[in-house]
Formats: C-alpha cells, sequence, structure tokens
C-alpha cells in the first residue's frame, strides 16, 4: 500500500541539486553579516520582489512576527481577513510580541476588498486602538489557497494610501499565486510595503523564509529577528538550498495545481464536497458533512488506505500537493476518495 501525503507542502525534501548547494555551500558569520550564501540569497529574494532588501528568516511565523514588530506596536491595530494565518496560527504572536491586536474582517475566499476594510478602519481617537496596518495572504490557505490578482491588490492599495496606512502581505504562497495567474511576482509584490514568503513549501527547501521590503525596513527587522533569536551564524549551508529553490523550483508549481485540480473534481463528483471557484493552486478543501461523519473520522479512514491528510474543521478536511507526489499518487488517491465518497 503507499503512502500518499497530502497534509500539506511542508513535508517536501530538498532535491539533490540543493542537497549538494548545501554541502559546497560557502560560509561565514551571518551575525557579523559575512555569510556569501545568505547575502546572496536575501540580494536575489529582493530583487525577485521588487524590493530594496531581504531578510533571511527561520520560518513564515518568524518572518510575519519580525513584520509586525516593525509596523505595528501596542495598542496598535492590524487589519487581517478572519481566517488568516497570522491572526489564527500563529500562536497570538502579534499580541504577545508587537502588542497589536489583530481586527480580522471576513473576506470573500479569503480576499479583503476596500468596502470590506473601510468600516473597519478606526478614526484617530484617543480612546479606541489605532488602525495601524493592513495585511493580505496571498495565496490564502485557509481558504483553500485562494489568490489576489493583481488589480485587486491595487485597490487595495490605494484605499491604503488615501488612509496612510501601510501593508504587509504573508506570502508564503506567493509564488503558487504568481504561477496560477502566468505573470511575474513582481507584479504582486509591488502592491505591499514588506512582504514574508517562505522557501520550505511548495519550493520544496528544507528551512527558511525571506522577508523583503526598504533598506530601512529591513535594517529594523534583522533587529527584532536577532531578539527573537534569529542571528543563524554560519546560515549558508541552508540558505544555499533557498538559492536553488528560487532558480529551479517556481515554474514547476503549475504541476502541483493539476494535481490539486485533479484531487478536487474527483471528489466533487462523490458525495464529498469541493468549492470549485476556491481551487486555484495546490489545496483543495473537502467537506465531509454530506457523509454524515466528521473529518477527523474520514481522515482516520483515509489512513487506513495510506492517505494522510488534514483535518482543518470538524467538517472538512485539506488536500495540499506537491512536488513529492507523483502523477500515480494522485491517482490513487483519487481512487481512495472515489471508494470512501
Amino acid at each position: 500500500m503507499p503512502v500518499v501525503d497530502l497534509r500539506s507542502d511542508t513535508v517536501t525534501k530538498p532535491t539533490p541539486e540543493m542537497r549538494q548547494a548545501m554541502f559546497e555551500a560557502e560560509v561565514g558569520d551571518d551575525g557579523y553579516g559575512e555569510d556569501p550564501t545568505v547575502n546572496a540569497l536575501e540580494a536575489l529574494a529582493a530583487e525577485m520582489m521588487g524590493k530594496e532588501a531581504g531578510l533571511f528568516v527561520t520560518s513564515g511565523s518568524q518572518g510575519n512576527a519580525t513584520a509586525m514588530m516593525v509596523h505595528v506596536g501596542k495598542g496598535d491595530e492590524v487589519i487581517c481577513e478572519a481566517s488568516a494565518h497570522i491572526y489564527g496560527v500563529e500562536t497570538g504572536a502579534m499580541a504577545a510580541l508587537s502588542g497589536a491586536q489583530p481586527h480580522p474582517v471576513p473576506g470573500v475566499h479569503g480576499k479583503l476588498t476596500p468596502e470590506l476594510i473601510e468600516p473597519h478602519v478606526r478614526s484617530r481617537k484617543s480612546n479606541r486602538p489605532r488602525t495601524a496596518l493592513i495585511e493580505v495572504e496571498n495565496t490564502h490557505n485557509f481558504a483553500g489557497g485562494t489568490y489576489y490578482t493583481p488589480a485587486e491588490l491595487a485597490a487595495i492599495r490605494q484605499f491604503a494610501d488615501r488612509h496612510s496606512l501601510p501593508i504587509h502581505m504573508d506570502g508564503a504562497r506567493i509564488f503558487n499565486a504568481a504561477v496560477a495567474q502566468n505573470v511575474n511576482v513582481r507584479e504582486l509584490a509591488q502592491y505591499a510595503d514588506s512582504i514574508q514568503f517562505c522557501l520550505s513549501k511548495g519550493l520544496a527547501a528544507p528551512v527558511g523564509s525571506l522577508v523583503v521590503g526598504t533598506k530601512d525596513f529591513i535594517q529594523q527587522a534583522r533587529r527584532y529577528r536577532n531578539m527573537l533569536g534569529g542571528s543563524m551564524r554560519q546560515a549558508g549551508v541552508i540558505a544555499a538550498a533557498g538559492i536553488v529553490a528560487l532558480k529551479t523550483m517556481v515554474q514547476r508549481l503549475c504541476e502541483d495545481h493539476l494535481h490539486a485540480r485533479m484531487l478536487a473534481e474527483a471528489a466533487n463528483g462523490t458525495r464529498l464536497k469541493v468549492d470549485m471557484a476556491a481551487v486555484q493552486t495546490n489545496i483543495v478543501m473537502v467537506d465531509v458533512s454530506p457523509l454524515g461523519m466528521t473529518a477527523v473520522q474520514m481522515v482516520e479512514k483515509l489512513l487506513q488506505h495510506g492517505i494522510k491528510v488534514n483535518p482543518i474543521s470538524r467538517d472538512s478536511f485539506r488536500l495540499v500537493t506537491h512536488k513529492d507526489l507523483s502523477r500515480g499518487d494522485i491517482e490513487y488517491a483519487i481512487g481512495v476518495l472515489k471508494k470512501l465518497g
């Protein structure tokens, strides 16, 4: 019986080219800014995103946390979508580390619009928290991998400028968003003041994320990264894999998107329910309620057939495709879904 791991794209293993690059990496002390491989990765990330500078961090959550610490402070408020990763699955870091509070706003397929945001921007009164930042997630994890278009981001940028608000983008899977729309990632990145994106998901590097922004922003973010224990010394051994990821792993994401579409169509052809409009990249949310069972019960049944998935709510589980899944793995999973659904 095969084991097909559809829990997350974080389970990906580094490629042989990444392993070789890690073995051969030139290193130095990143605490002194002397690791040439880390410096090269940060410069490459900034250039690809069209920003002035970059910062290598251990994870997407650490990247978002350092960005929040630069953008906001005690008593401030961050407008974000109601199911945003930064709000629900980063252990309350925004409040604990920045002293700010999230202001969650329900979106449509995980996306905010100026019309949705506007009623929640606080006027500057002494007894109210200060609206200090708009946060968007692209792609949106718990909405099923949905993406913002350049036009949608431009509208939010125009709104933010009218209210003198910066924008932070949790772009953990921003390359999925770019590939799915066949646009250069810069077309999405240009509308955010700061961006966090992951190397260790669909791009398959073993560890790490980047934060990009202006030189001044990154200088401040570096200080906060160090405060969080993120000065990684001879980190070139892992940064090397990130360089390979950015140079070789982006365009192949379209294969993951195709596999996700195959899984979604198969599941939707059973009693299981899938919102096909939300299947835009490599994540599929599956509703099990028509079967009269919980997501946990379905997860257990799938595991008995060698398929690993994560429950997301009482009634739904998630399928996430990635580079370590072959077409045969997808076809096997489809067969099991049809059998159980």
